[in-house]
């Protein structure tokens, strides 16, 4: 058996994956020995429905998992949770934002590192499909070069799971997807509920929008000769939370990761790249950062 933990129940991602190892005949080598929120009514939750035990502390655990899924919705608590656990795993996932703070993201993902331990988490959407075939556009440069693009989604600004960062990281997943996860600098306005975000790399400058109130995720490619535009609806069913989870279990089963630890800490820096840019009102570097 595989045996993991969920730290961190309070969002869908929980429900999600405990739903899957009930549910589907392949994951029925899973075992969640524990679960913990900080919220422990949605820990009990959890309890009522798939039968899992709740823990009281967050790292009661420690040494008795092969796995741990980090699921907390304040990105603050993601290291914390994670880090006690690397010793005696061999996979985890943390979802967005991996974590808030630059330096801690560097810090994580170094023990990872050095304890050998497979990372994958982030955003769900880096998995669409849409944006898929558009980065494969990019790639194969079809009708001509990449000129530009705009990516579209909804953000959350006033709440208590870290405000801006809380919901964020999906529109930079998509863009890191679509177009590279490592543009140099941006430059960041928030007017109402829109932030208009300019990506720069070296070869174009990407939109971004992030609307507070309007759920529509969008991705187009402006090339030299043609624009494609992808927009895809987010709910429970999608896709692309089948596709993590599975990311993470193939990862617990030994298999490689898609992504390097760089480019699942790369958000990281492109949202504290965004917020100096906000509070400057100039344009500002993505700091650059070495596991």
């Amino acid at each position: 058996m595989k045996k993991i933990v969920i730290l961190g129940c309070e969002n869908s991602h929980a429900n999600t994956f405990l739903a899957y190892i009930r549910d589907r005949e392949e994951y029925r080598d899973v075992e969640v020995v524990g679960v913990y929120s900080i919220e422990r009514e949605a820990a009990e939750k959890l309890h009522e429905t798939f039968g899992v035990p709740v823990m009281d502390n967050y790292d009661d655990a420690v040494g008795k998992v092969d796995g741990v899924v980090v699921t907390a919705r304040h990105g603050g608590y993601h290291a914390k949770f994670t880090l006690p656990y690397l010793p005696t795993v061999k996979a985890v996932f943390i979802d967005k934002p991996v974590t808030i703070d630059e330096e801690e993201a560097v810090t994580l993902m170094r023990e990872c590192r050095r304890y050998g331990v497979k990372v994958s988490g982030g955003s769900c959407l880096k998995y669409v499909e849409e944006i898929a075939a558009i980065r494969e556009d990019v790639k194969g440069e079809i009708a001509g070069k990449t000129l530009s693009g705009v990516v579209r989604a909804p953000v959350s600004y006033d709440n208590e799971h870290g405000g801006f960062f809380f919901y964020s990281e999906h529109l930079i997943a998509m863009l890191g997807e679509a177009f590279g996860w490592y543009p140099q600098s941006v430059y960041a306005e928030r007017r109402g509920a829109v932030t208009t975000t300019l990506f720069h790399y070296p070869e174009y400058t990407i939109v971004g929008l992030h609307t507070e109130g309007f759920y529509k995720y969008t991705v187009s490619r402006h090339s030299e000769k043609a624009m494609r535009n992808e927009e895809f609806p987010i709910a429970g069913t999608s896709p692309c939370f089948l596709a993590e989870w599975q990311e993470f279990y193939s990862i617990l089963s030994g298999n490689e990761p898609h992504y390097t630890e760089e480019d699942i800490i790369a958000p990281v820096f492109i949202l504290n790249a965004m917020v100096r840019s906000m509070e400057s009102g100039k344009e500002e570097p993505v700091r650059s950062f070495t596991i």
